[in-house]
C-alpha cells in the first residue's frame, strides 16, 4: 500500500482470481469493492493503480458555475447581466468538466462520460454566446431575434437534460433530483428568453441554485468517504451495482 500512495505501480502479492468460465468474467464483490473500482479492475485487470474518481471534479465544476450564473438569473444584488460568468464557464464548467467527461470514459462510466462532457461543451458554447469577440449576439439585428434563438438554444438542452434524467433513473436518488431540477431550469430559463418575462427567468434561476446546492451535496458524498474523512452522505441507491 505504500508504493501505491506514493505513486508508484503495485506488485500483486496474490494470484488474479479466475475467471468465471460461465460468463468470462472476474468474480468481484460488489459488496466489497465500489463500483468504480470494479469497472477499472475489469478493464486494467487486478493489481493496477487505481484510477482516482473524477466524479467530484465533475460535479464541482458543474455546481459552482450552475449556482454563480443562477445567482445572476435572479438578479441578486441588481446584476443584470451575466457576462463575469464568461472565465467561470470556460476554465471551470467547461474545461474541468470536459477533463472529468473524459477520465470517466477511462474509467468506463458511460453514464458519467456523456453528462460531463455535453455539459462542460454547454458551458463553453455558452460562453462564446457572451463573449463580444464570437460576433455571435451582433449577428442579429434585434435583441428579440437574440433572445429568441438564445431560447431556442435552451429549449435543446432541455431536450437532453430530460434525457439524461431517464438515464439517472437507473443511478441513485441524488442524481434523480440533479437532472429533475436541471430539465426544469433549462426549460423556464428557454422560456423566459421566448417570452421575454423576466419573471419567468428568475425562476429559472432560483431552479438553478436548488439544482447546484444539489450537485455540491452530490460532489461532496463522493469526495467524503468513510475511509477518507470518515463522513457519509447518502446518495439513496436504488441497486447494488451502481455507476
Amino acid at each position: 500500500m505504500a508504493d501505491v500512495e506514493k505513486g508508484q505501480m503495485a506488485t500483486p502479492t496474490a494470484a488474479a482470481p479466475a475467471v468465471n468460465a460461465s460468463n468470462g468474467e472476474h468474480p468481484f464483490n460488489h459488496a466489497t469493492f465500489d463500483a468504480s473500482f470494479a469497472r477499472q479492475a475489469a478493464i486494467q485487470g487486478l493489481g493496477i493503480r487505481k484510477i482516482a474518481n473524477p466524479g467530484p471534479l465533475g460535479l464541482y465544476a458543474f455546481a459552482l458555475t450552475t449556482f454563480v450564473l443562477s445567482l445572476y438569473n435572479v438578479q441578486a444584488r441588481h446584476i443584470a447581466h451575466p457576462n463575469v460568468v464568461v472565465g467561470l464557464a470556460v476554465a471551470m464548467g467547461g474545461l474541468s468538466q470536459l477533463l472529468a467527461g473524459q477520465w470517466e470514459f477511462v474509467a468506463g462510466n458511460t453514464f458519467g462520460a456523456t453528462a460531463f462532457t455535453s455539459y462542460g461543451a454547454f458551458w463553453i458554447s455558452y460562453a462564446l454566446i457572451l463573449i463580444p469577440g464570437s460576433g455571435i449576439g451582433a449577428a442579429y439585428p434585434s435583441m428579440t431575434e437574440f433572445d429568441n434563438a438564445v431560447g431556442i438554444y435552451l429549449m435543446a438542452w432541455f431536450i437532453i437534460t430530460f434525457l439524461f434524467f431517464i438515464a439517472s433513473l437507473r443511478t441513485h436518488l441524488a442524481f434523480n433530483l440533479l437532472f429533475g431540477f436541471l430539465f426544469v431550469t433549462f426549460l423556464l430559463l428557454g422560456a423566459g428568453s421566448l417570452t421575454g418575462s423576466s419573471a419567468v427567468t428568475k425562476a429559472g434561476g432560483a431552479f438553478g441554485i436548488v439544482t447546484a446546492m444539489v450537485a455540491f451535496y452530490t460532489g461532496s458524498s463522493i469526495l467524503f468517504t468513510r475511509e477518507d474523512s470518515g463522513l457519509y452522505l447518502p446518495r439513496g441507491f436504488y441497486h447494488t451495482n451502481n455507476l
